[in-house]
Order: structure tokens, then sequence, then C-alpha cells
């Protein structure tokens, strides 16, 4: 009997190209900003001990736009990247995205709401969480008897 080995090469590129199909099933193929993306916007969420911190790439997209709101541990960004041109054009290559999108996340605590901060420098929104304060780290002091 022979026995042939899967190259480790061709089965990492089959796995590759099965992720792809699995990220895109299900997604509308209409030229929209998920056609190609596996979630826009692309976000990043990081932790200082006192906040949270999210950015999200969102090139093109103004300020009237955006939407983003909190509620308890919810994070929720919505917005609309409209085309750049109109008109009667034809188009060569179409890999920049326009529409809605949605992007919604649970975050690891929960934040104070009233606190949030969001800011839009350069296609990049930084939005600010403060922790909640029963999502704080305390320091418990340890008695002798």
């Amino acid at each position: 009997m022979l026995l042939q080995r899967m190259s480790p090469v061709l089965f990492g590129d089959l796995r590759r190209e099965m992720e792809h199909l699995f990220e895109d099933f299900g997604r509308p193929f209409d030229g929209g900003l998920f056609r190609s993306a596996a979630a826009f916007p692309a976000l990043n969420v990081w932790e200082d001990g006192e906040r949270l911190y999210a950015e999200a790439e969102i090139p093109g997209v103004s300020l009237e736009d955006v939407e983003v709101s909190v509620v308890g541990n919810e994070l929720t960004l919505k917005g609309t990247r409209k085309p750049t041109h109109e008109g009667n054009m034809t188009y060569h290559r179409q890999e920049r995205g326009t529409g809605v999108f949605s992007r919604f996340l649970t975050l690891p605590v929960a934040v104070n709401a009233d606190k949030v901060e969001a800011v839009m420098k350069d296609g990049v929104l930084t939005i600010t969480l403060p922790k909640a304060d029963e999502a704080k780290p305390r320091r418990i002091e340890v008695k002798t008897r």
C-alpha cells in the first residue's frame, strides 16, 4: 500500500482557503463593505487597569456618519461610508466598500457609559471607556489576628 504524505504547506493553504470560505459564508455579495473583509471596521481593544480602549479604522467616514453607544458592557459602533464619486461611471476596480456598517462587541467588564469619550483623528476612531467602579481592581488590605 502506498501512503502519501500531505505537504504542510499544502495543508496550510487548504486551511486558509477554508477559513476564507467560512468567513464569507452568508455575507451578501453586493460590492459592499463585507465582500472581502472579515469585519468592518477593524478593531483593537485593550485596557490599562482603569479604562478600556477601542480603536477602529474608519477612513472616509465623516463624524456625522458615525454612532457610538454603550450599554453595560456592550459597545456598538454604527455608521455609513458614502461613495466618493457618484454619477455615470465605470469602475475598473472597486475594493473600498461603501454602505452601512455595524459592529457589536461584548466588553470584558462593565463600563461607565456617562464618561465614555470618542475621538476621530486621521481616519482612526479611538473610544475611551472608563471601567465601572465595581469592575475596577481594588487592593484589599490583609490583616493579622
